[in-house]
């Protein structure tokens, strides 16, 4: 990879170049978790307004993973003469313990939101996501994936790039580098014989959430009714994630960064790389949630086109079901159609897609198009 492919895309340090949000958050070695989740017994990084915008540095784990040298300066400086984010080098440095028991992810938080309370809902507005770096990874690990135990193939890590020389415990990691072609941004790939494979871009944070009721340690690999690790990929700039809220001030957390992910993210990973967010975090009373999300008390998402209701279990089957009767939930709570006829609608027009099966918890997600529904609005 020639290090040209990088130009135009600068990276962006901790505290450097455009903060859209009231708010700055970054990505602290003596603040994120790594792994892990807050809790009910989190301490807030940051206490914010009601309806106030943060700007949040996120970080990519990739690069940082034990199985990688845990030294992102050495491991990315592999693939080519690029920058690589301080915040990066400080956190793989700390004394953050990351191992095989704990979640990958850099988990940036949690903030609280004034006025949260139990039984409300946080509205998080993705209102812009911008690169930090102009590349990412995609990564598959033994045990994981959707076809754990048939990849990867190659079980010794001997490296799949000849550049590749740190990976080990089977992990195959594959560098992207971003670059614009005919007016959009595109991820490419190595595929060898001088190949490149290129995909569209669309970023957006795999993991956002807010504070469980319990002092017990979250992890941060499944998603649940906290929101957390839904990769869903529809979340981008212009949508809006709805969760609700289980702890006073909701303690909102922001992690795994992606530049692109496919629906099922079969590897394990999706195209891992490190976005700036801006977010606007609104409280949404109780009273109020029968008129914007119906009878649903699970993350939602919702964009310019469609409503997203979401369903999650180990078993991919019971999580459609989920998303079914999450998707029931919604229509007969928020417009008081018949529960049948509901179903109905979902059957012949609701589009049901997998969004992940590879976080322990799998999730589903429908697609309800909004303008079905114009004459209700």
């Amino acid at each position: 990879m020639s290090t040209t492919t990088l130009t135009g895309f600068p990276t962006l340090q901790p505290g450097q170049g455009p903060v859209l949000g009231e708010h700055y958050l970054p990505s602290r070695a003596d603040e994120v978790r790594w792994g892990w989740l807050p809790n009910a017994e989190s301490s807030p990084v940051l206490g914010v307004a009601d309806g106030a915008t943060v700007t949040i540095d996120t970080l990519s784990h990739e690069g940082l993973l034990g199985d990688q040298g845990r030294d992102p300066a050495r491991y990315i400086r592999q693939f080519g003469d690029v920058d690589v984010l301080d915040d990066a080098i400080e956190i793989a440095a700390s004394g953050l313990v990351n191992t095989a028991e704990d979640g990958p992810h850099v988990v940036t938080g949690p903030i609280a939101v004034a006025g949260a309370r139990p039984g409300d809902v946080l509205r998080v507005d993705v209102l812009d996501l911008t690169y930090r770096v102009p590349y990412g990874f995609v990564s598959n690990r033994h045990g994981f994936g959707a076809l754990a135990g048939e990849f990867p193939e190659d079980q010794d890590s001997t490296p799949t790039r000849h550049v590749d020389a740190m990976v080990s415990d089977g992990t195959v990691s594959h560098f992207s580098w971003v670059e614009a072609r005919d007016g959009y941004d595109v991820g490419l790939i190595d595929a060898g014989s001088g190949r490149t494979v290129q995909f569209a871009l669309d970023p957006f944070l795999g993991l956002m959430g807010t504070a469980s009721a319990t002092s017990d340690p979250v992890p941060s690999v499944p998603p649940g009714e906290h929101g957390g690790n839904i990769d869903i990929k529809h979340a981008g700039v212009g949508a809006t994630l709805f969760l609700p809220v289980s702890v006073d001030g909701a303690l909102f957390y922001a992690g795994d960064p992606h530049f692109a992910q496919g629906n099922g993210e079969v590897a394990l990973t999706a195209l891992e790389a490190s976005l700036r967010a801006t977010v606007r975090l609104s409280v949404i009373p109780a009273a109020q949630l029968p008129g914007v999300l119906g009878g649903v008390r699970t993350p939602v998402v919702e964009t310019a086109t469609h409503w997203i209701p979401t369903g999650m279990d180990p078993d991919l089957d019971e999580a459609m079901r989920q998303a079914v009767r999450n998707a029931v939930a919604f229509l007969h709570g928020r417009f008081g159609v018949p529960r049948s006829v509901a179903l109905a609608y979902l059957s012949a027009a609701g589009d049901f897609e997998v969004s992940q099966v590879v976080d322990a918890v799998k999730g589903v997600h429908c697609l309800i198009r909004k303008s079905d529904w114009t004459t209700w609005v």
